[in-house]
């Protein structure tokens, strides 16, 4: 059983994490006040293009585990990105919760009935997101290894 569980659970980590990944995409064009998703806002691209890094950080760590390959550079690169991601997803909880917090401010305005749920749907999910990715931090250093710097620093072309 344990065995089992070790194997399944980078791709519970996965699936889990792109799941959270496309929902906050979409969630992301959705506006809380107005009920109806706008298209037209930059910054509601802002977050599908930051996603890219860790849809790529998924894959090379899914190729990793599959092919039982040591981490190498590009794997060590876009995990520090990836951390830096994190805090960005931090900043965005706190935004989402600010924003939550403000209905009390227009209580002279109509605000829809799915104001509250759906800001709670995205808080968790954000919040999800940030767990699903320290948890994949911990997979591969448990499952893929340690940066070990002189092996990397030895071992910098990739054709060899």
């Amino acid at each position: 059983m344990e065995n089992s569980v070790k194997r399944t659970a980078p791709q519970i980590n996965i699936i889990l994490t792109i799941v959270a990944l496309v929902a906050l995409i979409i969630l992301g064009f959705y506006s809380m006040y107005g009920n109806t998703f706008v298209f037209n806002r930059l910054e509601s691209y802002i977050f599908p293009f930051l996603t890219i890094i860790h849809f790529l950080y998924l894959y090379v760590l899914w190729f990793k585990i599959t092919e039982k390959e040591y981490p190498d550079m590009i794997m060590k690169n876009i995990e520090y990105v990836l951390y830096g991601m994190v805090l960005f997803y931090g900043y965005s909880i706190y935004g989402s919760f600010l924003m939550l917090g403000s209905q009390n401010e227009f209580q002279d305005h109509v605000i829809p009935s799915t104001f509250v749920p759906m800001g709670i749907l995205i808080i968790t999910l954000q919040a999800l997101l940030v767990l699903l990715t320290v948890w994949s931090f911990i997979i591969r250093r448990q499952r893929v290894g340690k940066y070990d710097f002189d092996y990397l620093n030895n071992h910098i072309d990739a054709w060899e």
